[in-house]
């Protein structure tokens, strides 16, 4: 197995993780989203897209949503949320 797939791997590991780890608010959040329920689009949770994982993401209109709650407050997590967004912002 190459590093990449080990990689990718890794990334996949932790999207379920943090399935089951979810704040309160990803959860409030997610109960509105899930089945298709906000105007029959399909969300998926805790999605990976390239070296991040999305806290919710809709494939259709590649719209991706973070939930920042307080452990974004940091200068270390600021820094970290401005490389993805950069990143998920650069994407066609």
């Amino acid at each position: 197995m190459g590093p990449e797939r080990l990689v990718a791997g890794e990334l996949l590991a932790r999207a379920r993780s943090l399935r089951g780890d979810q704040s309160k608010p990803e959860s409030v959040l997610w109960a509105v989203l899930r089945d298709r329920r906000l105007r029959g689009l399909k969300f998926r949770r805790q999605h990976p897209i390239g070296p991040y994982v999305a806290d919710f993401y809709c494939a259709e209109l590649q719209w991706v949503i973070e939930v920042d709650g307080g452990q974004h407050n940091t200068e270390l997590a600021r820094a970290y949320d401005a490389r993805r967004s950069a990143y998920l912002a650069a994407r066609p």
